[in-house]
């Protein structure tokens, strides 16, 4: 089976474990504070603070920015549950943003009219979190300029694009946002088995997610309420949690780090390929913006076949997956979901990220793919489509 994602370790990387579990700390120690050190220089934000998995970075990112009861949290339907469910988990309120058609990232223009009416009905959003689907950023600059304007507080859902970029500049360095988070799950582009990162230019904001990512305690004797009794001595100050990344992970984490642009460049290799390759075929290739650099975690097409034949892309899919082809589907949409049906969503009212759904699939795209491999995608491909 030729997976949709898979990660690419090396020797250097499970030496790099190897060590850690040669040592005295196998959480706690060092390796998680230079892992956060690595990722803030690398993209160029003032901090990091690491976590056991992207969706407790966004839950830390929403608790931090203080999102709560009968507070709104708006983000894309387009995107893997957790970009919403972090909002549920403060017990706020969730809706979304239809999607661009072109680049499947949030609509600004769908943001600016859906603003403009919750201004008049008193329900603007305290959170917007953009999702830079498939590692291309989002219009930041626009959603900047409308957070300006409207008084919402923007994280960055950027589990799909560490080593992208923006009009330049590496995503995660926080120049139009509060707080961007990513992803370090094995399908990402790079791992650390299961983990996160949240990353922030505001030290009041790293304060908070730092706090709440272990408990609410700290031993800095500047934040508690009392002098300290002791060097044993600690206080709780927060409500937090044990979202904690160990020193395991980290240290895979430092390891994959020092390659990450190498596994973008690759990427967009076999990206390249795949548009010459599949240029003639009845499919949409993914759009590319000028304003930004992808890092390509997804290869998402769309089945573009008349609307009478409902079952293309479920025929496609089940060919593929019949000769190994590990194709996917990214993604059902959010309010699609049973559990967010039971909110009130229904069908019908993101018609863009509906529309997209229906025909999309991810093929197969990851770092160590040969072009042996590509070469058999792009043909059952094709045999699948006649």
């Amino acid at each position: 089976m030729i997976p949709y994602g898979k990660q690419d370790l090396n020797e250097a990387d499970i030496e790099a474990v190897l060590s850690v579990l040669r040592s005295d700390f196998l959480t706690q120690g060092p390796k998680v504070p230079l892992f956060e050190k690595c990722i803030s220089e690398y993209c160029g934000s003032s901090y990091a603070v690491a976590s056991n998995s992207a969706t407790s970075s966004l839950h830390l990112a929403c608790l931090a920015l203080e999102l709560s009861k009968d507070d709104w949290l708006w983000t894309s339907p387009n995107s893997f549950v957790a970009s919403a469910n972090c909002g549920l988990y403060c017990n706020a309120k969730v809706d979304f943003v239809d999607i661009d058609p072109l680049t499947y990232n949030l609509s600004t223009d769908k943001l600016e009219e859906k603003l403009i009416k919750a201004k008049e009905l008193g329900k603007l959003p305290k959170i917007v979190i953009p999702v830079h689907f498939a590692g291309q950023s989002c219009d930041m600059i626009k959603i900047k300029s409308l957070s300006d304007e409207y008084g919402f507080s923007v994280i960055e859902d950027a589990s799909h694009a560490i080593g992208g970029k923006y009009k330049g500049e590496p995503i995660g360095g926080c120049q139009y946002s509060d707080i961007t988070v990513f992803s370090f799950h094995p399908v990402k582009i790079i791992t650390t088995a299961e983990g996160g990162i949240a990353t922030t230019n505001s030290k009041i904001l790293e304060q908070k997610i730092r706090l709440l990512n272990s408990h609410g305690i700290t031993r800095n004797e500047s934040l508690m309420n009392s002098p300290s009794t002791g060097p044993w001595y600690y206080q709780q100050i927060l409500l937090g949690l044990n979202y904690r990344m160990t020193d395991l992970q980290a240290a895979l984490g430092i390891s994959q780090l020092d390659r990450v642009d190498d596994f973008v460049s690759k990427r967009h290799v076999l990206k390249e390929r795949y548009d010459s390759l599949l240029k003639d075929l009845p499919i949409i290739l993914p759009y590319q913006s000028k304003e930004s650099y992808s890092s390509y975690h997804l290869y998402p097409i769309k089945i573009d076949i008349p609307k009478e034949n409902n079952s293309a892309r479920t025929d496609v899919f089940n060919e593929l997956r019949r000769n190994d082809i590990g194709v996917n589907v990214h993604y059902i949409p959010i309010h699609m979901q049973p559990y967010y049906q039971d909110l009130g969503f229904q069908y019908g009212d993101f018609p863009n990220s509906e529309k997209y759904y229906e025909g999309t699939l991810s093929l197969p795209l990851f770092s160590s793919m040969t072009i042996k491999q590509q070469d058999k995608v792009v043909a059952e491909l094709g045999q699948s489509l006649q």
